[in-house]
């Protein structure tokens, strides 16, 4: 049986994800059936799911659309739904990078932070979430409600009872790998992880 990567609030299944899924059987879960979602579903819901019946789940830029108090729900789902040996792959803005950048370049809150494909991103869309997205297509959900920092990320996780978390600051973004238990050989090959340091 193929492993399964669950891709929580991907928006449509023709974004790509990680090349290191190729050939996984890909379930998109959304809250909007209009990407075509394979699961119509609130991460906060993930409970309602089957429980272990996902080798890995990609979450990309969407756990700062839930608030803070929302966020142990959604992160015990992705244990529920994950197997004994499974991970969650997050990636979420860098808050500390941004203010960061803001205050060595000295930007106000509405000044061009980076230039994306979707065009100029200021600051608060970064904090706030995409503006311009938002009030196109009134959809609210998509705007930001949370904030992390790669400190805040991990005490999350750890929270939620992950073993081993793996976090990496990238531009504005931070990247997490957080496992159940620790990761076999074979985990670590797949996704390019140090190997364990000696005791």
């Amino acid at each position: 049986m193929r492993p399964r990567v669950l891709n929580v609030g991907g928006s449509s299944k023709s974004i790509p994800i990680p090349a290191h899924y190729e050939g996984w059987e890909h379930h998109l879960l959304d809250i909007d059936a209009a990407g075509g979602a394979d699961i119509v579903c609130d991460a906060r819901r993930l409970g309602s799911l089957p429980a272990g019946g996902y080798s890995a789940i990609y979450c990309s830029h969407n756990l700062e659309h839930y608030f803070r108090h929302e966020l142990a729900s959604v992160l015990s789902g992705f244990m529920h739904v994950l197997s004994e040996e499974g991970f969650a792959e997050i990636r979420v803005p860098d808050m500390r990078a941004v203010f960061e950048e803001a205050v060595r370049r000295g930007l106000d809150v509405d000044d061009v932070l980076y230039q994306s494909p979707a065009g100029p991103i200021t600051v608060n869309d970064v904090v706030y979430g995409y503006g311009r997205q938002i009030a196109q297509t009134g959809q609210d959900y998509y705007a930001h409600k949370n904030g992390f920092t790669q400190a805040s990320l991990v005490a999350a996780l750890r929270a939620s009872g992950f073993a081993s978390i793996y976090v990496e600051r990238r531009a504005f973004e931070i990247a997490a790998i957080a496992f159940k238990r620790a990761p076999t050989e074979g985990q670590r090959r797949l996704l390019g992880l140090p190997a364990p340091r000696p005791a």
